[in-house]
């Protein structure tokens, strides 16, 4: 396994500050499958649920099995696109009755220690699907207890999104790169550009940058403990509160913030927004915003402690229930599909930010290279099997503090106790 990036330039100054690696761990059961396999000897019928959009992203991918197959004519990959919005579920249904998994699964980040710790995956150390290069905060969420699960398929994260031709009327010469230089920034665009500042989403996972920027986090997976209504958090927290409370950000809608969010930042009405790359081509495509040329893209601004925010995006993952021959046979898929070529294919055509450290290097689609220094000040979330149940309870923390002005440090302690309850029961709570 390769366990350093060569030098890099461009956009690929991404791949150096994410340190890219291989897992090799010595802890899995699983045999070394398929690395050194003729690829015209496996053969292999595999189902793969896709939860990329049909019509606009799968057809890329269509591409590439097309191109794995020139080298490996004896697997068939049956592609399915599957609503994103079901497939957490009815995977965790099918691979606990054994029947009806999907052989190869588009896994969000979050399900995949969720899915490990269940024994729904396959372990992938000493397999073909680890032999590329990838980014080690991607690569984060795939590792469960010692073994690797996943490799990444996509990446992404928060940043500062803003409209380049109204910094310009504002007279802002350059993005904000703290909280403070934001507030000034909103006074800027409110007195001479005429809209407002900058709108925050009051979703929890938007808020995040706000908790990461003071030195705090969710929770401590390493001491077992909830620091959600830490001093340090509630200090982040109070600072999102305080934008809104002082004019500098709108006051986010209690119906459908994110649209509403989106809407106004696409129309000019807004100058910043906290948002991440899924949005670019929307944004650039409008007719109202003035083209790709009017985005500019920026790391999280940063609180007392530095920037921070979390990362995203989604993993190949391969079900547990197969025998060592479809094994050899998805490792091999998954292998090639996150390869620094079939990862800079899939950045061209669709702007997607590779997980593959290499693939950097190979990228010319400029919708990448805007996140390159947003990427840079990503960090992993905590990657426990609980992971993807945090956010129900920060959600309401953030109606509750950015709509309905209520006191920071009671909403966050009302989250700290649904996490003791309804989350993770056996962490400490000060």
């Amino acid at each position: 396994m390769r366990r350093s990036v060569p030098g890099l330039a461009g956009i690929a100054a991404l791949a150096l500050v994410l340190a890219a690696c291989g897992n090799d761990s010595g802890d899995s059961s699983n045999n070394d499958s398929g690395s050194n396999s003729d690829p015209a000897s496996i053969e292999a019928e595999l189902t793969w649920w896709d939860t990329s959009d049909p019509d606009n992203e799968a057809p890329a991918y269509d591409t590439l099995i097309e191109k794995f197959n020139e080298e490996y004519p004896g697997v068939t990959i049956k592609h399915e696109t599957v609503p994103f919005d079901q497939t957490q579920n009815k995977f965790k249904t099918a691979a606990e009755s054994g029947s009806g998994a999907p052989d190869i699964l588009r896994a969000e980040v979050a399900w995949t220690p969720e899915f490990a710790s269940l024994g729904y995956l396959y372990a992938l150390d000493g397999t073909a699907a680890l032999d590329n290069n990838f980014a080690e905060t991607p690569l984060s969420s795939n590792v469960y207890d010692g073994s690797t699960y996943g490799v990444p398929q996509v990446t992404d994260t928060l940043g500062l999104m803003y409209n380049k031709a109204l910094f310009e009327k504002a007279g802002i010469a350059a993005p904000p790169t703290t909280w403070d230089e934001v507030q000034t920034a909103a006074e800027a665009l409110k007195s001479k550009a005429k809209v407002d500042g900058i709108y925050i989403n009051s979703g929890g996972y938007f808020l995040l940058p706000f908790l990461y920027g003071e030195g705090a986090d969710i929770v401590d997976a390493d001491a077992e403990s909830i620091t959600v209504n830490s001093p340090e958090a509630a200090a982040g927290i109070q600072t999102a509160q305080d934008l809104v409370k002082s004019g500098a950000a709108v006051k986010p809608v209690a119906n459908d913030p994110y649209g509403t969010m989106m809407t106004l930042f696409k129309e000019g009405k807004v100058g910043m927004i906290i948002n991440g790359p899924w949005e670019v081509a929307a944004i650039a495509d409008d007719p109202k915003f003035g083209g790709l040329e009017n985005l500019g893209v920026a790391p999280v601004p940063a609180g007392s402690a530095g920037q921070g925010a979390p990362v995203g995006g989604h993993n190949y993952v391969v079900w547990s229930g197969m025998d060592e021959e479809k094994a050899d046979a998805a490792t091999a898929f998954i292998s090639f599909m996150s390869s620094a070529e079939s990862e800079a294919f899939i950045a061209d055509e669709l702007g997607l930010l590779p997980g593959n450290a290499d693939a950097y290097d190979l990228v010319s689609n400029e919708r990448v290279a805007l996140w390159a220094d947003a990427m840079a000040v990503a960090q992993p979330r905590p990657w426990i099997p609980e992971g993807g149940q945090f956010f129900a309870a920060l959600d309401t923390m953030g109606t509750q503090v950015m709509i309905q002005d209520k006191p920071v440090q009671g909403a966050l302690d009302e989250v700290a106790d649904t996490y003791k309850s309804e989350v993770v029961p056996d962490y400490s709570l000060d």
